[in-house]
């Protein structure tokens, strides 16, 4: 009764955005409070603190072990004959990885047991293979050897399952499932889905199955036609060993492999011949020309100036180029180590702006798991790493240039889940705006400029495939929506109904039909978005950011990208 009190109190009348910032929060507050079990009492209060306490211990553990199991792997090739194909950077990357790993192990055994470790030859090897995903990556894309490559696939498929002794996520997932639904039933909801729809903007479970279903409809029969070209180009070059008498059809671990080789051969261009452009001193410095070009803001390198946690950690500082006012600073961590580091990438809060307590500056976390340096070489990173820093880097503005001072809705703080991936998919967007890649794509050693036909050709490539990589992702958000509402996990969890796997084909079956998950398949065991992270019945959100964010480059190119002083003026409004 107290809060709807409270409630029917808000006033937002006055229109202006200090009240309508306390509006919004308040607003917010009271539905994370009903949400988080204020309107509960006594054993159900209790049950719900409990539910909550044991969900954030599976989700630790749940992670824990998904990074234990990627480390525990390895596979050491020392015949040269199966690098052939293989391109320079990852040879070099593998055979750093074997030397770094020949080097952890003297360290522990001691100096007694200390050995000379060779230097690093990537042509000669070793070449130590891992499971974080870089290294996954190149294995998937470019290892001419299928049985490399499905051995690679099939373990990293099954990280944190049945077959990973010790670090089994199967039980975990089976108890987060219950765990949320009874969470659901407590709250007064049907179900855990509706329960995490209730902040978001999606109105229902049906209105995201509508647009998924509207989206498939377009792109099933678009990936169907990609894989059967996949499949007819794989005949064709890949010797015997795929022509119809041995090869039914292609293997998932195939897909990647002959979907690089056709767009080589289709857009003759090779991912490896566009690192050499993309060093990562020379992307961050176009990336930052860039957001002062549409949002007036600088950006500086501010090393020395705090801790870091690696050395590889970098640390800068954003300010207004009008005012020269310090707004925000933020960390960088770019490599990827799988020794101690989580696979993705991620950005969090370290600082919130909030004048309650005093903070104007609002400093973020920007994680990326990136090609590293090798040698005397800087990063090279491929034009997919690339777009994934301006991705983060879309997350970091929203929550650095905020103007909000009302701490609960300042920065990505009150944002709606599926709203939150709108400002990083729009900076994916001008990684195809001419000035702005030619503001970065520098040979680093020659700092002669990108080709225009190797960038014309990236424009090119930006839908190729994206039948199968659209339907993926559809399935990976109703695969997380179904368990999420419809499935009965108590079931599952004794044998008596589907077993969550049985889910994952059930979903499969309609939108990746021509690509069934194998037998063996323990994807669900690694899918820490959902079950370790905040994307729990919000999956979606990629596929439904997606829209709003092709609606706001829109806006710039409706302008003219080339006409500078309108371009300036919507990065403006953006930015407020």
């Amino acid at each position: 009764d107290a809060l709807k009190v409270v409630e029917g109190k808000i006033d937002n009348t006055d229109g202006t955005f200090e009240t309508s910032q306390k509006s919004r929060a308040v607003e917010n507050s009271l539905r994370g409070m009903m949400l988080g079990g204020v309107g509960l009492e006594g054993e159900q209060k209790e049950r719900f603190n409990e539910i909550r306490m044991n969900l954030a211990s599976l989700s630790t553990s749940f992670s824990n072990n998904v990074l234990d199991a990627t480390k525990e792997f390895s596979l050491t090739v020392d015949d040269a004959s199966k690098m052939e194909g293989v391109p320079e950077s990852a040879k070099a990357m593998w055979a750093n990885s074997h030397v770094m790993y020949l080097k952890s192990k003297q360290e522990k055994e001691g100096e007694d047991k200390a050995e000379e470790i060779p230097e690093m030859d990537a042509e000669a090897g070793p070449w130590r293979i891992s499971l974080d995903m870089p290294s996954y990556i190149a294995v998937m894309s470019h290892m001419k050897d299928r049985s490399i490559r499905e051995q690679v696939y099939k373990t990293y498929l099954k990280r944190a399952s049945e077959s990973t002794e010790g670090k089994n996520n199967v039980p975990a997932i089976y108890e987060i499932l219950q765990l949320k639904q009874e969470m659901a039933k407590l709250l007064g909801y049907k179900n855990y889905a509706d329960l995490s729809l209730a902040s978001k903007m999606a109105p229902s479970v049906s209105s995201v199955s509508e647009l998924t279903d509207l989206i498939a409809a377009k792109a099933l029969p678009a990936a169907e036609e990609e894989l059967e070209e996949l499949m007819e180009f794989a005949r064709e070059n890949g010797g015997d060993e795929y022509s119809e008498a041995n090869l039914e059809k292609l293997g998932p671990w195939d897909l990647t492999f002959w979907s690089e080789r056709l767009k080589e051969t289709k857009f003759d261009l090779r991912e490896e011949e566009t690192r050499p452009y993309f060093a990562l001193p020379a992307v961050l410095d176009g990336m930052f020309a860039l957001v002062k070009r549409i949002f007036n803001i600088e950006v500086t390198a501010a090393d020395g100036e705090t801790e870091v946690w690696n050395k590889d950690v970098q640390f800068f500082k954003v300010k207004d180029v009008d005012s020269g006012k310090h707004i925000a600073s933020f960390f960088l961590d770019p490599y990827s180590r799988p020794e101690d580091k989580s696979g993705g990438a991620w950005m969090d809060v370290c600082v919130g702006k909030s004048e309650a307590v005093g903070r104007d500056t609002a400093v973020a976390y920007l994680t990326c798991n990136g090609s590293p340096p090798v040698g005397d070489k800087p990063s090279l990173m491929t034009f997919r790493e690339v777009e994934t820093l301006f991705h983060e880097f879309g997350h970091g503005l929203q929550h650095m240039l905020t103007e909000a001072s009302v701490g609960d809705v300042a920065g990505i703080n009150g944002v709606e889940w599926d709203a939150v991936e709108l400002p990083s998919q729009f900076m994916e967007n001008w990684c195809y705006d001419e000035p702005t890649v030619y503001g970065f794509a520098k040979h680093w050693e020659t700092g002669e400029p990108m080709p225009k036909e190797m960038f014309e050709k990236l424009k090119e490539q930006k839908t190729y495939g994206a039948g199968m990589m659209s339907c993926r992702q559809l399935l990976f958000g109703q695969l997380d929506l179904e368990l999420h509402s419809n499935y009965d996990a108590k079931a599952g969890a004794s044998g008596e109904g589907e077993s969550v796997f049985d889910v994952q084909r059930r979903m499969a079956s309609t939108y990746t039909p021509y690509n069934m998950p194998l037998p063996e398949d323990r994807f669900l065991c690694s899918f820490s978005h959902i079950f370790a992270g905040g994307y729990s019945a919000g999956y979606y959100s990629y596929k439904w950011a997606e829209v709003m964010s092709a609606d706001a480059f829109a806006a710039f190119e409706e302008v003219g990208l080339e006409n500078e002083e309108k371009v300036q003026e919507v990065g403006l409004k953006f930015r407020k």
